[in-house]
């Protein structure tokens, strides 16, 4: 085995799938790549993504190519309820937030949901984890449960009350972190009487 192959192999073992250009920088050109696909020695998930034969992608091997193909994204409101283990729901969509000036990403898959943010609300409670090898950017706890309660139109205010309350009885986030973010999102009238009830 070359050492383009075993290099390959190990980005594609170590994440189930790479870019397109992580490929290339391992001594794969374009070409090779459509070869490879037609051989059947690689499969292509999604524009610009590859994973070895019979690639069995996880619970979340959609927003993990989603991190691959668009590093700066920031994973909130039903996927982050996932990811955290606040909601027995499992989105068809990947939910990700953008600044209000920012392009969406265009992706072919998975299907995306785009929320917009304020800065300060994109920068507040982000957190960086590591999901099937792959770095993701996930609003942490409290801030997934505030954003529920701004975008409860959007996901519904049954969700927005069910993460509030798994998060308290799992003591995934305190009040004080909870009250900070309603906060910064301007709910605090909104969350104030759940709050109570919860506490």
């Amino acid at each position: 085995m070359t050492s383009t192959e075993q290099h390959i192999q190990m980005l594609l073992r170590r994440a189930g799938t790479a870019r397109s250009r992580d490929l290339v920088a391992a001594g794969v050109s374009r070409s090779e790549l459509s070869r490879r696909v037609a051989a059947g020695q690689l499969v292509r998930v999604g524009r610009g993504l590859y994973a070895l034969p019979g690639y069995q992608g996880g619970e979340h091997s959609a927003l993990v190519a989603v991190a691959q193909r668009a590093p700066g994204v920031v994973f909130c409101l039903l996927t982050a309820l996932r990811i955290h283990d606040l909601t027995t729901q499992a989105p068809f969509e990947v939910w990700i937030a953008i600044g209000n000036k920012d392009h969406p990403p265009r992706l072919d898959y998975p299907p995306l949901r785009t929320v917009r943010f304020s800065d300060a609300a994109l920068a507040a409670g982000v957190e960086t984890r590591r999901v099937d090898g792959v770095a993701v950017r996930v609003t942490n706890v409290a801030k997934t449960v505030a954003d529920c309660f701004k975008f409860r139109n959007k996901i519904g205010l049954d969700v927005a009350l069910e993460a509030l309350r798994e998060a308290r009885r799992a003591k995934k986030a305190s009040a004080d972190d909870l009250w900070h973010f309603a906060k910064i999102n301007r709910v605090t009238n909104v969350m104030r009487p759940y709050l109570e009830a919860v506490a």
